[in-house]
């Protein structure tokens, strides 16, 4: 699979319609696993391909997480999906 073939804005509307809309994931760890779980799913590609589109999308705005994952009192805290990155 080509990452770059990718159109980051379908995937991360893709990975929101999976997520109940009042439930985003909790937990920097957990929910960058879901991510590439439901990714690995959708696209049939490997968890370390899946794991290179989380890094991506992350990097490109597309999911945030809305805590500092370094810190233990906000480790804990939302993501956000945004399909609508300008």
């Amino acid at each position: 699979m080509d990452i770059d073939d990718i159109d980051l804005a379908e995937l991360a509307a893709s990975i929101q319609r999976h997520i109940p809309p009042n439930e985003p994931p909790v937990g920097y760890l957990r929910g960058r696993s879901y991510f590439r779980d439901v990714i690995s799913h959708e696209l049939r590609c490997s968890e370390m391909e899946a794991e290179q589109l989380v890094d991506t999308l992350e990097a490109n705005g597309y999911l945030r997480f809305l805590g500092d994952p370094s810190m233990r009192s906000e480790a804990e805290s939302r993501w956000s999906i945004l399909p609508h990155v300008p």
